[in-house]
């Protein structure tokens, strides 16, 4: 049985193919085509994963639509379009947080699980609870729009100065650099009434178009006059308050038990995780890493499977590489119509010992192989690498490179065989779905990558996922002693992960970085 889902589509659209239950492809539209319009059908990136399943349109039996979508378009333009594209398929529809329970209680490798989905808002609601076992997940509780913990986020952002519905991301970062005494301010706002949730709106003003519509009362509490600019030396702290508080909220309206799993797009914070994975209320904590609107994608196809057709075959989700790869051919036909001078790699120890020796003369590399990850994290397919050894790798990778803020530090990857010697981490580290902390014993070694507090995003590679990847850490382990590597998305300016060698070669002649290895290809500056 061949089921594509639809996710995302009013913004972050992508679409999954299930081939009898097992997620083969999923790829996001932006990242095929990134200059294309927001709102529609992802044309591009479902044709592609079709390509990549080994199927034809005409043979894909369900399209799973996740909701919303475009109301000016209407259900019936879409069904009419989808009709065209893929003419022997049923079309159903899947509610957005019953898409994104299903992307990760299907995903997990629980046979029951509590599932609890928060985000901005999907279909009126914003966050909601559920109860899975087996092939059913039935809802327990819903929390409606406003009372929303990822609108709260989302203001927040605004008034420290950051892009609402993008960067709520830079909060959660600059939020450890802060003291969370202001965590007690945020839960006035935040009133938990059992497993749901009330927001006092007298806090925002809804006349009030800038700084994220906070309302008098706001400022006064925070010592400001109405409206005033957030002081510098004050935005961590107000970070971190926000962090603390929805941490804690988060937690209570977890509960406890054996198995939670996460989604909607709070479940990409980090922080928010680990703190879930601490707390002791749970044995075991699993977030869909790929959490936002895009992971809809996938719940819609597992809710078809699962509920639609009523299938109990379980295929957790094993591996995000699940894009497109490209041949050494195709790769070498884009480099040499660039006009551009590399050397070819015979073996795989080769293009190893390349990497290595770059990386050993504190030269930054771009290292793009394999399947593109699906998700916003890169995971050893698509990745910017650096030497935890050299002092001024982070310095180098965010102002020469990234071009972004300093208090924004990039992930250590490491083979999962070893990370308990150099980290303390849980098992979403697999993903980069949660931050660990480093052992005593090295936190000189990775300084320049702790958050505050001894934190460090870690990510755990597994020699079944992605071999090369952790092949080169070991590799570069017996050459330096430590079998880390910083590890950052390549991509530059806001850009989507790169996908194909065109991008990754504009990417790399666009930046400062070093050297590229691409496939069995090196390219120097």
């Amino acid at each position: 049985m061949i089921i594509l889902g639809i996710g995302g589509i009013l913004k972050d659209a992508a679409c999954a193919v299930l081939v009898d239950g097992e997620l083969v492809a999923a790829i996001e539209e932006p990242k095929v085509a990134p200059h294309g319009p927001q709102g529609g059908l992802p044309i591009h990136a479902a044709m592609m994963a079709l390509q990549l399943a080994g199927v034809e349109p005409g043979d894909v039996q369900t399209v799973a639509l996740a909701r919303p979508f475009a109301e000016t378009n209407g259900r019936h333009h879409l069904h009419v379009e989808l009709r065209e594209l893929f003419p022997s398929a049923r079309i159903v529809t899947v509610e957005h947080h019953q898409a994104h329970a299903s992307s990760a209680y299907f995903a997990s490798p629980f046979e029951y699980a509590s599932v609890l989905t928060l985000d901005r808002s999907g279909d009126f609601r914003c966050g909601s609870r559920w109860r899975a076992a087996g092939n059913q997940i039935h809802l327990e509780k819903e929390i409606s729009y406003p009372d929303s913990l990822g609108d709260l986020y989302s203001r927040v952002t605004h008034l420290l100065g950051f892009q609402p519905g993008a960067d709520e991301h830079k909060v959660q970062w600059l939020s450890t650099a802060g003291s969370p005494d202001l965590a007690a301010l945020f839960r006035s706002i935040l009133v938990q009434e059992g497993i749901g949730l009330r927001v006092d709106r007298s806090w925002f003003d809804n006349d009030r178009m800038n700084g994220g519509g906070f309302s008098a009362r706001f400022y006064m509490a925070l010592g400001l006059e109405d409206g005033a600019e957030i002081p510098a030396d004050m935005k961590p702290r107000i970070a971190a308050g926000l962090q603390s508080a929805i941490e804690r909220l988060v937690i209570e309206m977890a509960g406890e038990g054996e198995n939670l799993c996460l989604a909607g797009g709070l479940a990409l914070n980090a922080l928010l995780v680990a703190a879930l994975e601490r707390s002791g209320h749970w044995k075991n904590v699993f977030v869909q890493p790929a959490a936002g609107n895009s992971g809809t994608a996938i719940g819609a196809a597992y809710h078809a499977w699962h509920v639609v057709h009523g299938r109990d075959q379980r295929a957790p989700m094993t591996t995000l590489s699940l894009g497109p790869s490209f041949t050494s051919e195709e790769i070498k036909k884009v480099i040499e119509n660039c006009k551009l001078g590399f050397r070819y790699l015979l073996t795989t120890d080769e293009v190893l010992e390349a990497a290595i020796t770059q990386l050993a003369a504190d030269k930054i590399v771009a290292w793009m192989q394999g399947r593109m990850e699906f998700g916003p994290r890169a995971l050893g397919q698509r990745s910017i690498l650096a030497s935890p050894l050299n002092p001024y790798s982070t310095e180098n990778l965010n102002v020469f490179i990234k071009h972004r803020e300093p208090f924004r530090k990039f992930a250590a990857s490491v083979p999962v065989e070893l990370a308990s010697e150099y980290f303390d981490v849980g098992r979403n580290a697999r993903f980069l779905a949660t931050v660990g902390r480093v052992r005593d014993a090295h936190r000189k070694t990775f300084e320049s990558a702790v958050l505050g507090d001894g934190l460090v995003r870690v990510h755990t590679v597994d020699p079944q996922e992605n071999p090369l990847f952790h092949k080169l850490l070991l590799s570069w382990g017996r050459k330096t002693g430590l079998p880390v590597l910083y590890n950052t998305s390549f991509n530059l300016f806001g850009d989507p992960l790169v996908c194909t060698p065109r991008d990754a070669v504009r990417s790399f002649y666009s930046s400062g970085i070093d050297a590229l290895v691409v496939g069995n290809f090196l390219l120097e500056k």
